[in-house]
């Protein structure tokens, strides 16, 4: 159900830019930001700061993209969204002296070395200021429909490929849960 939720507003994005255009595109995936949020808050009663930030992400860059029906601000908000992660890794990292991968592993009862868990923190900032470079490139040199397809299939793919390249590295620390005792 969580993966139904970070991923729905994304992909009812795409059908509403094929159905019509970016505009009402736009406008549904900001709807469907927000009820995904609501509906976390309803029923789980737990929303990730991430979450949060990509909603006000959503809701300023769709927003100014349909009040002033300007595609370019809701090309850029991956952009916008990626340098954020980035720069949220960085200031725990750096500032805080907090491992925000860690703490986002940890429910998956990982025992990794801390060593591991830095590397990791860095190849996340790496990866999140690539994603946001590559997504400014496209966003200003290929078409609409190309920047659309990028965002849905080879962004997602990528972010996809990534996690599954850390899980797989991860793997040999998991724990596996120990049964309920009856």
């Amino acid at each position: 159900m969580q993966f139904l939720l970070e991923y729905a507003p994304i992909i009812l994005f795409f059908v509403a830019y094929k159905l019509k255009d970016i505009y009402f595109a736009t406008a549904v995936a900001i709807a469907a930001s927000v009820l995904a949020i609501a509906y976390a808050c309803l029923v789980s009663k737990k929303v990730s700061t991430m979450q949060w930030l990509s909603l006000v992400i959503i809701v300023v860059f769709g927003g100014a993209t349909l009040l002033l029906h300007d595609e370019t601000f809701i090309k850029w908000k991956p952009s916008a969204l990626y340098g954020a992660f980035a720069l949220t890794l960085l200031f725990g990292k750096v500032v805080l002296k907090r491992n925000w991968i860690q703490v986002i592993f940890k429910q998956a009862h990982i025992q990794a070395p801390d060593a591991l868990w830095g590397r990791l923190t860095w190849a996340w900032i790496a990866f999140f200021v690539f994603m946001a470079t590559l997504n400014g490139y496209v966003a200003s040199n290929f078409t609409l429909d190309a920047w659309v397809n990028f965002k849905v299939w080879w962004a997602m793919g990528l972010f996809l490929a990534f996690t599954i390249g850390n899980v797989a590295l991860l793997a040999k620390y998991m724990q596996e849960s120990e049964p309920d005792a009856k």
